[in-house]
């Protein structure tokens, strides 16, 4: 099995797909098998990706947030059951711990959402909250915990910014340094820093700019209309993003973590041990075993311990994914909004099959599956101002109409208005591009997701 020419086909044909800008690596035993680099860091297509470009790595911080407790708690300093108040009294949730907050399980408010906070304050004040302000606006809302600590997992980034203002409280200085100090110079990642692009500037060309769909075409997502308020208004937080690094250094962490440079194998076992919930179940256990301690960790039949963590943010998508018994590495940071999300999925999932010695299936598109010359002679009934299904939806087909000969739909999705084309899967049956959506168009009525809404 020729893994190295399988994963360089696979990232052609997702970018040529639209699911894939960016950087890969994947190794096996510490020894490269495949690391390259396709696409663009830029909106204008002039600086192309390479494989030491630094990219923002969104979620995946959250290991390194993790790996900062557990060196606070090896020097004493603080213990994973500590309750928040012992570091910050003034925090209005009675029982919460560090492991709680780690562990997505602390019972907060389920709206509390660092994009709530923030967006506002950047869109009206033009400013950029530091991450030390979230305990503010956390008291001002005066809402009580939705449950008990340990009740239910909820995953969240405020609960992280939380623990990363308690690391700089503790340790007694900037948690940028602390990181750096401590963890990115121990495990030689030499291009790795937390730092805060929009608000300092990007520390040089290296670094990508990560880029969203707007109107068709690429655009930043720090100027883009829709995501602006968030991404900017965002960059003062710590904690749950601001990891800048290239695909390289990942590689660096796997082997400090399985040389002990950082963290100790028994350390190591804390952090990858799912933390139960108050009925005795795994928190995040769906697919996986559940979460530990910023990771996501499951047990396969063949390959053993497999640990791992996601990372998003308008404009980009990163993978990290740790073999631990069979040591081997798959990371990936891809720097656009993919155009099509199966092929996106089609690249993911080939890494994933490759990696456990298996061929990867073809990537698909939308315009693989969809019918070519679809009858459209009752499209126009299909046109018009369509129910709401539920004020609480996050996603709304608002009306149907066409556009150079195909039928679009304009919608509400999470707040922001949207637009896009629908391709035909059969008579009435239609998919979204960029989502796995699928509408049932009916008379006077329109079906998607668990819902019916009617023609207005």
């Amino acid at each position: 099995m020729d893994k190295k020419t399988l994963i360089e086909n696979l990232a052609r044909e997702a970018h040529e797909k639209g699911g894939f800008n960016g950087a890969w690596l994947y190794a096996e035993n510490g020894e490269i098998i495949s690391t390259g680099a396709i696409g663009w860091r830029d909106a204008e297509n002039t600086l192309p990706v390479q494989v030491d470009t630094i990219f923002e790595m969104a979620s995946i911080s959250k290991m390194f947030t993790a790996t900062a407790v557990m060196l606070l708690r090896r020097e004493g300093k603080l213990s994973l059951d500590d309750e928040y108040t012992k570091f910050f009294p003034e925090y209005p949730y009675k029982g919460v711990t560090i492991r709680h907050l780690l562990t997505h399980t602390s019972g907060m408010p389920e709206d509390f959402d660092t994009e709530n906070w923030v967006a506002p304050i950047w869109n009206n004040e033009k400013r950029i909250p530091a991450c030390s302000e979230i305990l503010d606006f956390i008291i001002a809302s005066g809402e009580e915990a939705d449950c008990a600590p340990g009740e239910r997992f909820e995953y969240t980034d405020i609960g992280y910014c939380l623990i990363a203002n308690a690391v700089e409280k503790v340790s007694g200085v900037k948690f940028e340094e602390f990181l750096k100090k401590n963890v990115f110079e121990p495990a030689g990642m030499k291009d790795s820093a937390i730092c805060h692009t929009r608000r300092d500037g990007r520390p040089s060309d290296r670094f990508a700019r990560n880029m969203v769909l707007d109107d068709g075409k690429y655009v930043p997502s720090d100027v883009s209309e829709q995501s602006a308020g968030y991404v900017v208004g965002s960059d003062g937080l710590n904690g749950c993003d601001y990891l800048y690094t290239t695909v390289s250094d990942m590689l660096a962490w796997d082997r400090a973590l399985r040389e002990e440079k950082v963290l100790t194998l028994e350390e190591q076992k804390i952090v990858f041990t799912p933390f139960v919930l108050n009925n005795g179940e795994n928190a995040g256990a769906d697919e996986d075993d559940g979460y530990g301690l910023g990771w996501f960790v499951k047990t396969d039949p063949e390959l053993g311990l497999i640990v791992n963590h996601s990372g998003g943010m308008p404009g980009l998508a990163t993978w990290f994914e740790r073999f631990v018994d069979a040591d081997r590495v798959i990371a990936f940071m891809n720097c656009r909004d993919y155009a099509d999300v199966r092929a996106y999925v089609g690249f993911e999932s080939g890494l994933e099959a490759i990696a456990r010695d298996k061929e990867p299936d073809p990537v698909v598109s939308i315009e693989d599956i969809a019918i070519k010359n679809p009858d459209k002679s009752d499209w126009e009934n299909f046109l018009g101002k369509y129910e709401r299904p539920d004020e609480d939806a996050e996603f709304v087909i608002d009306e149907l109409f066409m556009e150079d000969g195909e039928l679009h739909a304009n919608a509400i999705a999470y707040g922001d208005e949207v637009s896009f084309r629908l391709y035909p899967l059969g008579e009435n049956k239609f998919c979204r591009k960029q989502g796995y959506l699928e509408l049932t168009i009916g008379e006077n009525c329109l079906k998607y997701d668990d819902f019916t809404c009617k023609k207005r």
